[in-house]
């Protein structure tokens, strides 16, 4: 089944899934980004422009259910504990991308300090893995990091938005290797115009969604 993220139509479309369009309602949303399905074939997408997680179950048609909300902070919630109070992780932060490695760290990107860092669930402190020197467009520096992509040897991948380009943190590294893009937005093939998510394959091809110019673009990296 192939579940569509409409970010100017505000709806995702799928089978039985009915969402009316922009507002705050719960059978509605504001700039929808993020999205996962589980195995039980329940959605939850993450409601951007009205700051909060929406679920919505297998069978349900009209109304999703609100299951986080968001103050400039990272969340845990527990979808099977059958509660919407969530435990505070990290907080004063602007998040945007938040996966997590097989030894269960959690990557945080941080657009208002253009760094990318660790989090050991259940500490405070965090490492650096990306960034931290400022925003710009040097290879040890971020321009507004979005979405991330983490290998199995902890190696992270940035989308670097403003600098159009993706950028390769190896880990402990001081700076990164550009890996797909350049400073400059453009359409061409070599090139992004604000990328957003992207995924790496296990032979290390980099897939990115190219916001602007609509496609999907590959690189082969070596």
């Amino acid at each position: 089944m192939i579940f569509l993220l409409m970010l100017n139509g505000h709806r995702t479309e799928r089978l039985l899934l009915e969402i009316t369009g922009l507002g705050g309602a719960t059978n509605q949303l504001f700039s929808p980004f993020g999205l996962f399905v589980d195995d039980d074939q329940t959605v939850v997408i993450a409601d951007w422009g009205n700051h909060r997680i929406m679920q919505w179950r297998n069978g349900d048609t009209t109304n999703g259910q609100v299951v986080a909300g968001g103050n400039q902070r990272v969340v845990r919630w527990s979808r099977r504990s059958g509660t919407i109070q969530g435990e505070i992780l990290i907080d004063n932060i602007d998040c945007y991308g938040l996966p997590m490695d097989e030894q269960r760290y959690i990557y945080v990107s941080d657009t208002r300090k253009h760094e990318v860092r660790l989090y050991q669930l259940g500490e405070k402190s965090a490492t650096l893995v990306a960034g931290g020197n400022g925003q710009g467009d040097g290879l040890n520096q971020l321009n507004y990091p979005t979405y991330l992509f983490v290998d199995r040897q902890q190696n992270v991948y940035v989308s670097d938005w403003n600098n159009h380009r993706v950028m390769k943190w190896n880990k402990g590294a001081k700076e990164g290797i550009l890996v797909a893009g350049r400073q400059r937005e453009g359409s061409a093939l070599t090139q992004l115009d604000f990328s957003q998510e992207l995924v790496v394959g296990t032979l290390g091809t980099v897939y990115v969604a190219d916001s602007r110019n609509h496609p999907v673009k590959g690189w082969v990296w070596v």
